[in-house]
């Protein structure tokens, strides 16, 4: 018996499978190729093009502030989007460790024993006591499989290409979550020191108000000035004193939601409070935009969603055609327990190839081709809407960095002109050359221009985050 099955693997099964390796050309599939998208040699609002970009750099050579650092490690360590995230990479890593084993074969065991006791009057019964002269059959069986499946037209390889582009696509996306949580964090951050500069300014002017109430006061006293004088510049007060709680209210807010951000129960959060110098730069390098491409994750990770929808194309079509089936068995066999390991009397073989064409599945089979079809021209839609996003967020955040630095310029200017107005309207009041309107005009005009350059100094920070995370950087 041995012999007939080698006999019958060597002239066979081999031959079968010589040819199959011959017809590893006829893979139904087709090679992915990168879909064309339309870039441009240069952002808007960028001078040159130049291949450098500060997205090159690690988010800790960009960020000079240590308690922002801190924040950002701490995030990396503990946010939890990040950290579902690396779960989902972990079992996409696992599901392509997998696929590289569906070209082996599949081997299975298996130990049964069966007793049947017919009727005596029945024909199995009459056929058994004729045979056996006994009125029960026994069987004792251990049978061992092995069937492989031939790769004929690349349906397991374009299995195992979509595992893999999965599984780079999740380790992309990893990359993606993080440039969003460093650039979550720093702006933040910087949303929470604009917030106690904007207190300060507000507790300063407060003082301010305080002592021009007072001095109001004094002049009504001495008839200088009536009692709607004092009224104004006491309702002057109480609308700067309104600001504060607001603040602290707001401020609350923020450490709240970065203490979230960094995966910590909400608390106060420790900080510089100097919105100058946070960050380091020498110069707003952007790159080109087709660098994008290859730099930023969440596009990369696009691509690769085209990729693996490309390989499943391959899977359904290859679907639709033959599938060849090889089996191979052996093992013991007896119809008594006592002889079942009687070698080799007990020892039995099987060998089969099977070819299978679907013939008719209710169209099946090509409405799921038509189906992947479909989809892999919707992941290459959505990879070319990605990637012109991708041009538009770093396009914006460079018209941005740029309007706000002349803003900036403005505001300082504005500032330091309210805050001289503040100081001649106080003495013209006080040489009764000038009306108390005019100096509550002048003050809570000083007050809005301060709360307002810090809120620009605070955006030119935010744009510069934005542009560093738009162009792909963070996940270093």
């Amino acid at each position: 018996m041995i012999r007939l099955i080698r006999q019958f693997l060597n002239i066979n099964v081999l031959v079968i499978l010589l040819g199959l390796f011959m017809l590893n050309a006829c893979r139904v599939s087709k090679p992915y190729e990168r879909p064309q998208v339309t870039t441009g040699d240069k952002f808007r609002g960028q001078a040159t093009a130049d291949t450098l970009s500060i997205a090159d750099k690690q988010w800790k050579e960009i960020f000079s502030d240590s308690r922002l650092t801190t924040l950002i490690d701490s995030g990396i360590k503990n946010n939890y989007d990040l950290l579902l995230a690396v779960n989902r990479l972990d079992i996409s890593r696992r599901r392509m460790r997998q696929s590289k084993l569906l070209q082996l074969p599949e081997f299975n065991f298996q130990v049964a024993a069966q007793y049947s006791r017919p009727s005596d009057n029945s024909l199995n019964g009459i056929s058994i006591k004729s045979f056996l002269k006994e009125n029960h059959v026994e069987n004792y069986q251990a049978l061992g499989t092995l069937s492989w499946e031939a790769d004929i037209w690349g349906r397991i390889r374009s299995q195992q290409e979509a595992a893999l582009a999965e599984y780079m696509q999740s380790y992309e996306a990893v990359k993606a979550v993080q440039t969003r949580v460093v650039a979550d964090i720093a702006q933040g951050y910087f949303n929470l020191v604009m917030l106690d500069r904007q207190l300060a300014i507000s507790k300063s002017n407060l003082l301010l108000s305080d002592s021009f109430l007072v001095a109001t006061q004094k002049m009504k006293d001495a008839g200088m000035v009536n009692l709607l004088a004092v009224q104004q510049a006491e309702s002057q007060k109480q609308s700067t004193s309104l600001l504060i709680p607001q603040l602290e209210e707001n401020i609350a807010i923020q450490e709240n939601a970065l203490k979230i951000l960094t995966g910590q129960t909400p608390d106060s959060v420790e900080r510089n409070g100097m919105l100058d110098n946070m960050m380091k730069y020498e110069n707003i390098s952007s790159g080109v935009p087709a660098s994008l491409l290859s730099r930023r994750p969440d596009v990369r990770a696009a691509e690769l969603a085209v990729v693996a929808a490309n390989a499943r194309m391959g899977v359904a079509k290859a679907n639709m055609y033959p599938a060849l089936n090889i089996t191979a068995g052996g093992g013991l066999e007896s119809f008594k327990s006592s002889n079942w390991f009687n070698i080799p009397g007990s020892l039995f073989g099987l060998a089969a190839g099977t070819i299978t064409q679907p013939v008719f599945r209710r169209n099946e089979l090509k409405t799921n081709y038509e189906i992947a079809k479909l989809e892999r021209e919707q992941s290459v839609l959505e990879f070319r809407q990605l990637v012109l996003q991708a041009v538009g967020e770093v396009a914006d955040a460079l018209v941005e960095i740029e309007q706000l630095q002349q803003q900036r310029q403005i505001a300082l200017s504005r500032v330091d002109t309210l805050k001289l107005s503040v100081i001649n309207a106080r003495k013209l009041f006080s040489s009764d050359l000038a009306n108390y309107l005019e100096v509550i005009t002048a003050q809570g005009n000083a007050l809005q221009a301060q709360l307002e350059l810090a809120t620009i100094e605070k955006r030119q920070l935010d744009a510069l985050v934005e542009l560093y995370r738009a162009l792909g950087g963070g996940w270093k």
